[in-house]
């Protein structure tokens, strides 16, 4: 199998299912965001000082390939089977969070990113986050499982950040609180 196929050269792509839709499409446009925090979440989990949450980020990568798929599937394309997000991906998501919080000072106020490239990564990937949730709210075709994807994207944001803090706790990077110049 060839990786160019030339199909997609006047700006036309197929879901799963084989309808085509513009490039621009925001179906296209929310699994493109997706596939682009994978790669960040990719670079997060190769960070050395995550060592110790990398099986959970690689967890984390499985289902944001099962977040794509879902949104990459034609609406009226029947599948048998398809990889779904589920509750339990949501507290175990929850349950990292609250393990990660328990060792951490309580936030006074915003914080600004940065300190270590490192956490960098992680705040980077959290805004790429955001911006994936935004993207799939803007998909208005019914697919199934599409209300878990934003719930999971949703929480996975809460986790990069959380994240983030905790990464500098563990480097003992001095967080910076934002504080506004009024």
């Amino acid at each position: 199998m060839k990786i160019y196929t030339r199909t997609g050269d006047k700006g036309f792509t197929s879901l799963v299912g084989g309808a085509r839709v513009s490039k621009d499409d925001p179906q296209i446009e929310a699994y493109g965001t997706i596939d682009e925090l994978l790669s960040w979440t990719g670079l997060v989990r190769d960070q050395e000082a995550l060592r110790e949450h990398q099986v959970f980020l690689l967890k984390i990568l499985d289902r944001l390939m099962t977040c794509a798929s879902i949104l990459a599937l034609d609406k009226d394309f029947s599948v048998e089977k398809l990889p779904s997000i589920k509750d339990q991906d949501i507290i175990d998501m929850e349950r990292e969070i609250d393990s990660m919080e328990s060792k951490l000072t309580p936030l006074q106020s915003f914080i600004l990113p940065g300190g270590h490239i490192s956490v960098s990564y992680c705040h980077i990937a959290r805004t790429i986050c955001r911006r994936a949730e935004r993207s799939v709210l803007k998909v208005k075709v019914e697919l199934p499982n599409k209300d878990m994807v934003e719930k999971y994207l949703n929480r996975l944001s809460d986790y990069l950040f959380v994240l983030s803090r905790s990464l500098a706790h563990h480097l003992k990077i001095q967080e910076i609180p934002w504080k506004p110049r009024v």
